[in-house]
Protein backbone atom coordinates (compact mmCIF):
# COMPACT_ATOMS: atom_id res chain seq x y z
CA UNK A 1 0.00 0.00 0.00
CA UNK A 2 2.95 2.27 0.64
CA UNK A 3 4.34 2.10 -2.97
CA UNK A 4 0.46 2.79 -3.93
CA UNK A 5 0.12 5.87 -2.23
CA UNK A 6 3.49 7.47 -2.91
CA UNK A 7 2.87 7.07 -6.52
CA UNK A 8 -0.84 8.38 -6.98
CA UNK A 9 0.52 11.52 -4.26
CA UNK A 10 3.28 12.15 -6.98
CA UNK A 11 1.44 11.64 -10.30
CA UNK A 12 -1.54 14.23 -8.92
CA UNK A 13 1.12 16.45 -7.68
CA UNK A 14 2.73 16.30 -11.19
CA UNK A 15 -0.87 16.54 -13.21
CA UNK A 16 -1.56 19.72 -10.43
CA UNK A 17 1.69 21.38 -11.45
CA UNK A 18 1.05 21.20 -14.96
CA UNK A 19 -2.35 22.62 -14.65
CA UNK A 20 -4.02 19.27 -16.11
CA UNK A 21 -7.86 18.52 -14.87
CA UNK A 22 -7.21 14.94 -14.24
CA UNK A 23 -9.60 12.41 -11.06
CA UNK A 24 -8.50 9.02 -10.65
CA UNK A 25 -11.23 6.64 -10.93
CA UNK A 26 -12.34 2.89 -10.94
CA UNK A 27 -10.93 0.64 -8.45
CA UNK A 28 -8.40 3.64 -7.64
CA UNK A 29 -10.88 6.32 -6.61
CA UNK A 30 -12.82 3.72 -4.25
CA UNK A 31 -9.57 2.85 -2.26
CA UNK A 32 -8.40 6.25 -1.83
CA UNK A 33 -12.09 6.66 -0.20
CA UNK A 34 -11.50 3.90 2.14
CA UNK A 35 -13.54 1.02 0.34
CA UNK A 36 -11.73 -2.07 1.03
CA UNK A 37 -10.92 -3.91 -2.65
CA UNK A 38 -8.97 -7.14 -3.74
CA UNK A 39 -5.01 -6.30 -4.11
CA UNK A 40 -4.87 -4.50 -7.34
CA UNK A 41 -1.19 -3.38 -9.38
CA UNK A 42 -3.17 -0.93 -11.64
CA UNK A 43 -3.98 3.19 -10.82
CA UNK A 44 -6.55 4.46 -13.65
CA UNK A 45 -6.67 8.66 -14.39
CA UNK A 46 -9.18 9.84 -16.62
CA UNK A 47 -7.59 13.45 -17.71
CA UNK A 48 -8.93 16.79 -19.41
CA UNK A 49 -8.82 15.76 -23.43
CA UNK A 50 -7.85 18.57 -25.10
CA UNK A 51 -4.57 18.18 -22.22
CA UNK A 52 -3.75 14.92 -24.28
CA UNK A 53 -0.32 16.45 -26.22
CA UNK A 54 0.59 17.89 -22.68
CA UNK A 55 -0.03 14.98 -21.10
CA UNK A 56 2.08 12.48 -22.68
CA UNK A 57 5.02 14.71 -23.04
CA UNK A 58 4.80 15.29 -19.27
CA UNK A 59 5.49 11.73 -18.68
CA UNK A 60 7.69 10.83 -21.33
CA UNK A 61 10.32 9.75 -18.78
CA UNK A 62 8.44 6.94 -17.70
CA UNK A 63 8.77 5.16 -21.13
CA UNK A 64 4.37 5.31 -22.01
CA UNK A 65 3.27 3.17 -24.42
CA UNK A 66 2.07 4.41 -27.45
CA UNK A 67 -1.37 6.49 -27.43
CA UNK A 68 -4.16 4.21 -28.10
CA UNK A 69 -7.12 6.03 -30.25
CA UNK A 70 -10.88 4.83 -30.99
CA UNK A 71 -13.58 7.39 -32.06
CA UNK A 72 -14.19 8.01 -28.19
CA UNK A 73 -11.46 8.23 -26.35
CA UNK A 74 -7.16 7.99 -26.10
CA UNK A 75 -5.26 6.04 -23.78
CA UNK A 76 -1.66 5.36 -22.98
CA UNK A 77 0.29 3.56 -19.74
CA UNK A 78 3.31 2.52 -18.28
CA UNK A 79 4.60 0.88 -15.03
CA UNK A 80 5.84 2.91 -12.18
CA UNK A 81 6.87 0.35 -9.24
CA UNK A 82 5.19 -2.41 -10.37
CA UNK A 83 2.32 -0.99 -10.42
CA UNK A 84 0.57 -0.06 -13.88
CA UNK A 85 -0.20 3.31 -14.41
CA UNK A 86 -3.36 4.12 -17.19
CA UNK A 87 -4.53 7.46 -18.48
CA UNK A 88 -7.17 7.70 -20.54
CA UNK A 89 -9.12 10.84 -21.80
CA UNK A 90 -12.85 11.30 -23.22
CA UNK A 91 -13.20 13.45 -26.17
CA UNK A 92 -15.45 16.18 -25.29
CA UNK A 93 -16.21 15.56 -21.70
CA UNK A 94 -14.42 18.41 -19.42
CA UNK A 95 -13.26 16.73 -16.25
CA UNK A 96 -13.74 19.67 -13.86
CA UNK A 97 -17.21 19.90 -14.90
CA UNK A 98 -17.87 15.61 -13.77
CA UNK A 99 -19.99 16.00 -10.88
CA UNK A 100 -19.26 13.36 -9.00
CA UNK A 101 -15.51 14.70 -8.98
CA UNK A 102 -14.50 15.35 -5.91
CA UNK A 103 -11.07 16.37 -3.82
CA UNK A 104 -9.61 13.23 -1.41
CA UNK A 105 -7.29 13.83 1.63
CA UNK A 106 -4.19 11.31 1.65
CA UNK A 107 -1.59 11.72 4.32
CA UNK A 108 -2.13 15.66 3.84
CA UNK A 109 -1.92 15.35 0.17
CA UNK A 110 -5.15 16.74 -1.71
CA UNK A 111 -6.02 14.15 -5.15
CA UNK A 112 -9.13 14.25 -7.55
CA UNK A 113 -10.93 11.91 -7.02
CA UNK A 114 -14.60 10.16 -8.91
CA UNK A 115 -16.87 9.38 -6.59
CA UNK A 116 -18.29 6.54 -4.72
CA UNK A 117 -21.53 7.28 -5.38
CA UNK A 118 -21.11 7.50 -8.94
CA UNK A 119 -20.61 4.19 -9.38
CA UNK A 120 -23.66 3.59 -7.98
CA UNK A 121 -25.84 6.03 -9.65
CA UNK A 122 -24.24 6.83 -13.12
CA UNK A 123 -22.95 3.62 -13.80
CA UNK A 124 -22.18 -0.27 -12.90
CA UNK A 125 -19.28 -1.49 -10.50
CA UNK A 126 -18.22 -4.74 -10.02
CA UNK A 127 -17.75 -3.39 -6.61
CA UNK A 128 -20.62 -2.22 -5.68
CA UNK A 129 -21.27 -4.63 -2.99
CA UNK A 130 -17.58 -3.28 -1.35
CA UNK A 131 -19.00 0.23 -2.03
CA UNK A 132 -22.15 -0.94 0.47
CA UNK A 133 -20.85 -2.17 3.09
CA UNK A 134 -18.21 0.40 3.34
CA UNK A 135 -21.21 2.85 3.43
CA UNK A 136 -23.08 0.52 6.13
CA UNK A 137 -19.73 0.67 8.01
CA UNK A 138 -19.59 4.82 7.89
CA UNK A 139 -23.45 5.05 8.57
CA UNK A 140 -23.16 3.14 11.99
CA UNK A 141 -20.49 5.47 13.22
CA UNK A 142 -22.00 8.56 11.95
CA UNK A 143 -25.41 7.07 13.53
CA UNK A 144 -24.08 7.11 17.39
CA UNK A 145 -23.01 10.79 16.75
CA UNK A 146 -26.35 11.60 15.29
CA UNK A 147 -28.29 9.61 17.59
CA UNK A 148 -26.62 11.30 20.84
CA UNK A 149 -27.17 14.52 19.04
CA UNK A 150 -30.81 14.79 19.34
CA UNK A 151 -30.89 13.14 22.67
CA UNK A 152 -29.53 16.76 23.90
CA UNK A 153 -32.68 18.14 25.88
CA UNK A 154 -34.64 17.63 22.82
CA UNK A 155 -38.00 17.91 24.79
CA UNK A 156 -37.25 21.40 26.28
CA UNK A 157 -36.60 22.94 22.21
CA UNK A 158 -40.23 20.77 21.88
CA UNK A 159 -42.00 22.97 24.04
CA UNK A 160 -40.41 26.31 23.05
CA UNK A 161 -41.36 25.19 19.56
CA UNK A 162 -44.89 23.73 20.16
CA UNK A 163 -46.01 24.79 23.24
CA UNK A 164 -46.67 22.26 26.14
CA UNK A 165 -48.80 18.86 25.33
CA UNK A 166 -51.72 19.84 26.19
CA UNK A 167 -52.00 22.63 23.54
CA UNK A 168 -50.44 20.71 21.19
CA UNK A 169 -52.82 17.88 21.09
CA UNK A 170 -55.85 20.28 21.25
CA UNK A 171 -54.72 22.03 17.97
CA UNK A 172 -54.02 18.84 16.14
CA UNK A 173 -57.95 17.30 17.15
CA UNK A 174 -59.28 20.49 16.05
CA UNK A 175 -57.96 20.03 12.12
CA UNK A 176 -55.54 16.49 12.06
CA UNK A 177 -55.80 17.16 8.08
CA UNK A 178 -54.02 20.55 8.15
CA UNK A 179 -51.04 18.59 10.19
CA UNK A 180 -50.27 15.82 7.25
CA UNK A 181 -50.51 19.12 4.46
CA UNK A 182 -49.62 18.81 1.17
CA UNK A 183 -49.59 15.27 1.41
CA UNK A 184 -53.29 13.97 2.95
CA UNK A 185 -54.24 13.79 -0.31
CA UNK A 186 -52.17 10.58 -1.22
CA UNK A 187 -53.05 8.96 1.67
CA UNK A 188 -57.02 9.19 1.65
CA UNK A 189 -59.20 6.90 4.22
CA UNK A 190 -56.86 5.78 7.14
CA UNK A 191 -59.37 4.25 8.71
CA UNK A 192 -57.47 1.16 10.31
CA UNK A 193 -54.73 1.26 7.73
CA UNK A 194 -51.53 0.18 9.53
CA UNK A 195 -49.16 3.07 9.26
CA UNK A 196 -45.39 3.06 10.34
CA UNK A 197 -43.63 6.63 10.33
CA UNK A 198 -39.93 6.27 10.03
CA UNK A 199 -38.06 8.87 12.09
CA UNK A 200 -41.30 10.43 13.11
CA UNK A 201 -39.57 12.89 15.48
CA UNK A 202 -42.05 14.92 17.78
CA UNK A 203 -45.27 12.57 16.77
CA UNK A 204 -47.35 15.47 16.03
CA UNK A 205 -48.46 13.77 12.36
CA UNK A 206 -48.62 10.69 14.01
CA UNK A 207 -51.41 11.24 16.38
CA UNK A 208 -53.40 13.60 13.40
CA UNK A 209 -53.04 9.81 11.54
CA UNK A 210 -54.46 8.20 15.10
CA UNK A 211 -57.24 10.76 15.19
CA UNK A 212 -58.21 9.78 11.78
CA UNK A 213 -58.28 6.12 12.63
CA UNK A 214 -54.86 4.81 11.58
CA UNK A 215 -52.48 2.21 13.45
CA UNK A 216 -49.71 4.30 13.87
CA UNK A 217 -46.11 3.52 14.85
CA UNK A 218 -42.92 5.89 14.93
CA UNK A 219 -39.70 4.54 14.80
CA UNK A 220 -37.19 7.62 15.84
CA UNK A 221 -33.84 7.29 17.87
CA UNK A 222 -34.57 9.94 20.31
CA UNK A 223 -36.03 9.00 23.61
CA UNK A 224 -36.73 12.95 24.15
CA UNK A 225 -39.19 12.68 21.03
CA UNK A 226 -40.49 9.78 22.55
CA UNK A 227 -41.56 11.48 25.45
CA UNK A 228 -43.11 14.24 23.72
CA UNK A 229 -45.14 12.16 21.17
CA UNK A 230 -46.39 10.08 23.74
CA UNK A 231 -47.81 13.30 26.21
CA UNK A 232 -49.64 14.42 22.82
CA UNK A 233 -51.30 11.16 22.32
CA UNK A 234 -52.15 10.76 25.89
CA UNK A 235 -53.86 13.77 25.53
CA UNK A 236 -55.36 13.66 22.58
CA UNK A 237 -56.96 9.80 23.79
CA UNK A 238 -55.12 8.00 21.18
CA UNK A 239 -53.09 5.24 21.22
CA UNK A 240 -49.46 5.27 19.93
CA UNK A 241 -46.41 2.67 19.54
CA UNK A 242 -43.23 4.50 19.81
CA UNK A 243 -40.05 2.19 18.94
CA UNK A 244 -36.97 4.28 19.96
CA UNK A 245 -34.66 2.66 17.21
CA UNK A 246 -32.64 3.94 14.36
CA UNK A 247 -34.43 3.07 11.25
CA UNK A 248 -31.61 0.64 10.20
CA UNK A 249 -31.52 -1.11 13.00
CA UNK A 250 -35.53 -1.45 13.20
CA UNK A 251 -36.17 -5.49 14.42
CA UNK A 252 -36.35 -7.78 11.54
CA UNK A 253 -39.91 -9.26 13.08
CA UNK A 254 -41.45 -5.82 11.89
CA UNK A 255 -40.11 -5.38 8.62
CA UNK A 256 -42.88 -8.55 7.41
CA UNK A 257 -44.72 -6.48 4.95
CA UNK A 258 -48.04 -5.88 7.40
CA UNK A 259 -47.87 -1.99 6.56
CA UNK A 260 -50.86 -0.46 4.52
CA UNK A 261 -48.35 3.08 4.58
CA UNK A 262 -44.99 4.05 5.15
CA UNK A 263 -44.77 7.15 5.52
CA UNK A 264 -40.96 10.07 6.08
CA UNK A 265 -41.32 13.68 6.00
CA UNK A 266 -39.26 16.78 5.93
CA UNK A 267 -35.31 16.63 6.92
CA UNK A 268 -34.96 12.91 7.34
CA UNK A 269 -33.11 11.77 4.15
CA UNK A 270 -30.05 13.67 4.73
CA UNK A 271 -29.23 11.30 7.86
CA UNK A 272 -28.40 7.94 5.45
CA UNK A 273 -25.64 8.31 3.60
CA UNK A 274 -26.23 5.59 1.77
CA UNK A 275 -30.10 5.19 0.49
CA UNK A 276 -30.15 1.18 -0.58
CA UNK A 277 -30.76 0.01 2.91
CA UNK A 278 -33.24 2.77 3.71
CA UNK A 279 -35.29 1.88 0.14
CA UNK A 280 -34.89 -1.99 1.21
CA UNK A 281 -36.45 -2.04 4.50
CA UNK A 282 -39.28 0.45 3.17
CA UNK A 283 -39.97 -2.30 0.63
CA UNK A 284 -40.14 -5.17 3.03
CA UNK A 285 -42.68 -2.84 5.65
CA UNK A 286 -44.92 -2.51 2.96
CA UNK A 287 -47.65 -5.26 1.87
CA UNK A 288 -48.33 -5.55 -1.38
CA UNK A 289 -50.40 -2.22 -2.98
CA UNK A 290 -48.92 -0.62 0.21
CA UNK A 291 -47.49 2.80 -1.11
CA UNK A 292 -44.27 4.87 0.50
CA UNK A 293 -45.37 8.37 0.94
CA UNK A 294 -41.78 10.54 1.31
CA UNK A 295 -42.81 14.54 1.96
CA UNK A 296 -39.24 15.68 2.04
CA UNK A 297 -37.76 19.47 1.21
CA UNK A 298 -36.55 19.69 -2.53
CA UNK A 299 -32.84 19.29 -3.31
CA UNK A 300 -33.09 23.05 -4.90
CA UNK A 301 -33.40 24.43 -1.76
CA UNK A 302 -31.06 22.26 0.33
CA UNK A 303 -28.37 21.72 -2.10
CA UNK A 304 -28.20 25.02 -4.43
CA UNK A 305 -29.70 27.96 -3.55
CA UNK A 306 -29.27 30.62 -0.53
CA UNK A 307 -32.28 32.51 0.01
CA UNK A 308 -32.24 36.04 2.31
CA UNK A 309 -35.56 37.89 2.16
CA UNK A 310 -36.07 38.51 -1.32
CA UNK A 311 -32.97 37.57 -2.60
CA UNK A 312 -31.87 34.55 -3.97
CA UNK A 313 -27.96 33.24 -4.58
CA UNK A 314 -26.86 30.26 -5.96
CA UNK A 315 -24.16 29.09 -3.52
CA UNK A 316 -23.59 25.26 -3.44
CA UNK A 317 -23.55 22.52 -6.09
CA UNK A 318 -26.57 20.85 -6.81
CA UNK A 319 -24.34 17.25 -7.61
CA UNK A 320 -22.06 17.64 -4.01
CA UNK A 321 -21.73 14.24 -2.57
CA UNK A 322 -20.12 15.32 0.22
CA UNK A 323 -20.85 14.47 3.63
CA UNK A 324 -21.03 17.18 5.60
CA UNK A 325 -21.48 18.95 9.85
CA UNK A 326 -24.59 20.51 10.33
CA UNK A 327 -26.49 21.61 13.67
CA UNK A 328 -28.81 19.62 15.00
CA UNK A 329 -32.09 21.10 13.61
CA UNK A 330 -33.67 22.03 17.01
CA UNK A 331 -30.77 24.21 17.86
CA UNK A 332 -32.75 27.49 16.96
CA UNK A 333 -35.54 26.68 19.29
CA UNK A 334 -32.78 26.20 22.56
CA UNK A 335 -31.65 28.86 24.92
CA UNK A 336 -29.09 31.25 23.12
CA UNK A 337 -26.63 30.56 26.25
CA UNK A 338 -26.99 26.22 25.56
CA UNK A 339 -27.02 26.57 21.33
CA UNK A 340 -22.92 26.85 21.34
CA UNK A 341 -22.64 23.58 23.54
CA UNK A 342 -25.19 21.40 21.19
CA UNK A 343 -23.17 18.42 19.24
CA UNK A 344 -23.89 18.82 15.70
CA UNK A 345 -25.01 16.12 13.30
CA UNK A 346 -23.66 14.63 10.01
CA UNK A 347 -25.31 15.13 6.46
CA UNK A 348 -25.71 13.82 3.33
CA UNK A 349 -28.00 15.83 0.64
CA UNK A 350 -29.24 13.91 -2.21
CA UNK A 351 -30.46 14.63 -5.97
CA UNK A 352 -33.81 14.00 -7.10
CA UNK A 353 -32.30 11.85 -9.13
CA UNK A 354 -30.61 9.87 -6.58
CA UNK A 355 -33.58 9.88 -4.31
CA UNK A 356 -35.68 8.39 -7.44
CA UNK A 357 -33.36 5.88 -8.74
CA UNK A 358 -32.55 4.26 -5.38
CA UNK A 359 -36.29 3.76 -4.15
CA UNK A 360 -37.26 2.42 -8.24
CA UNK A 361 -34.37 -0.47 -7.99
CA UNK A 362 -35.82 -1.63 -4.89
CA UNK A 363 -39.03 -2.36 -6.34
CA UNK A 364 -41.24 0.59 -5.79
CA UNK A 365 -43.19 2.01 -8.33
CA UNK A 366 -43.11 5.46 -8.52
CA UNK A 367 -46.74 6.79 -9.39
CA UNK A 368 -46.61 10.68 -8.00
CA UNK A 369 -43.59 12.81 -8.05
CA UNK A 370 -45.19 16.20 -7.11
CA UNK A 371 -43.02 19.25 -6.40
CA UNK A 372 -43.97 22.29 -4.55
CA UNK A 373 -43.49 25.86 -4.12
CA UNK A 374 -42.86 27.80 -1.19
CA UNK A 375 -46.26 29.72 0.12
CA UNK A 376 -43.80 33.20 0.85
CA UNK A 377 -44.66 35.56 -2.18
CA UNK A 378 -40.92 36.39 -2.85
CA UNK A 379 -40.28 33.21 -3.44
CA UNK A 380 -42.70 32.28 -6.22
CA UNK A 381 -41.40 30.51 -8.98
CA UNK A 382 -38.79 28.62 -6.51
CA UNK A 383 -39.73 24.63 -5.49
CA UNK A 384 -39.14 24.26 -1.69
CA UNK A 385 -40.43 20.69 -1.11
CA UNK A 386 -41.65 17.56 -3.05
CA UNK A 387 -43.50 14.32 -2.17
CA UNK A 388 -43.07 11.12 -3.86
CA UNK A 389 -45.69 8.58 -4.18
CA UNK A 390 -43.95 4.93 -4.43
CA UNK A 391 -46.14 1.58 -4.49
CA UNK A 392 -45.31 -1.95 -3.82
CA UNK A 393 -45.62 -4.52 -6.66
CA UNK A 394 -44.99 -8.37 -6.62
Amino acid sequence: MKNFNEVVVALAAQLSNAKIPYQFTNSTSLKLQGVSLPESKKIDIVFQWDFLDATYTLFLNNNPSEVHKNESEATFHFFEQELKVSFTCLFNQTVKTDPYRIMVNLEGNELWCQSLYSYLYSRKSEFEEEIHTFLREKQLEMSVENESAWNQNNYLALVNRHGNAVEVAKKIKDNPKWRLHPFYKYLHDVSDKKIIHLMGSNGIKAVALAILGGQVSVVDFSKENERFAKEIAREAGVSLQYIVSDVLSLPQEMQNGSHDIVLMELGVLHYFIDLSPLAKIVNQLLKENGVYILHEFHPLSTKLITSTGKKHKITGDYFDPSIKESNVAFTKHMPTEEQNSLAGVYQRHWTLGEIITTFAKQGLYVEVLEEEPNHKLHDIGLPKTFTLLARKHK
